[in-house]
């Protein structure tokens, strides 16, 4: 999901939000981190040109949740892409495998089967200052760079639809 380009000459998707509907599916769990992700996303999508009418969020208990959430935003057909945050902190028993495996499967399958970019923006990290770290200000948030990969993924998508 990495916003940096390969040396390799190849079609990239524009960057610009301008009249894209975007929804964006925040976990509740680990609030002072998502928090911070949805931020970075609402920023970025600002800053590319998104009318705030346009971008849609909604909160959900936690990762686990947010697969189905993601289903119901796609098959609603009012959005562009769907942007999933979500922040998952690895303890001392193994319920952080099952949730980190089953968001990311669930989050795979809806995206795979979706005609609209449905992009993963779930931190799975061992502590919670590196959660901090990757939702704090600027471009290195994970919220700014999901909200990024959306936008890009948009462009790509239609150019890909336009050229078949």
């Amino acid at each position: 999901m990495s916003i940096g380009g390969s040396p390799i000459e190849s079609r990239r998707g524009a960057l610009d939000a301008s009249g894209l509907r975007v929804a964006i599916i925040t976990a509740r769990f680990n609030k002072e981190v998502t928090n911070g992700l949805l931020r970075g996303a609402l920023e970025a999508l600002a800053e590319h040109g998104a009318r705030e009418e346009d971008v849609v969020t909604f909160r959900v208990p936690g990762a686990w949740e947010l697969p189905q959430a993601a289903a119901q935003a796609v098959e609603a057909g009012r959005f562009d892409a769907v942007v999933t945050l979500g922040c998952v902190i690895r303890g001392e028993t193994p319920h952080f495998e099952y949730v980190c495996q089953e968001a990311s499967r669930g989050l795979g399958v809806v995206a795979r089967s979706a005609l609209i970019p449905v992009v993963f923006g779930v931190l799975t990290t061992d502590t919670l200052e590196q959660a901090k770290a990757r939702a704090g200000s600027g471009v290195q948030n994970k919220g700014y760079e999901s909200a990024m990969a959306a936008i890009e993924m948009v462009s790509v998508m239609r150019e890909i639809r336009a050229e078949t």
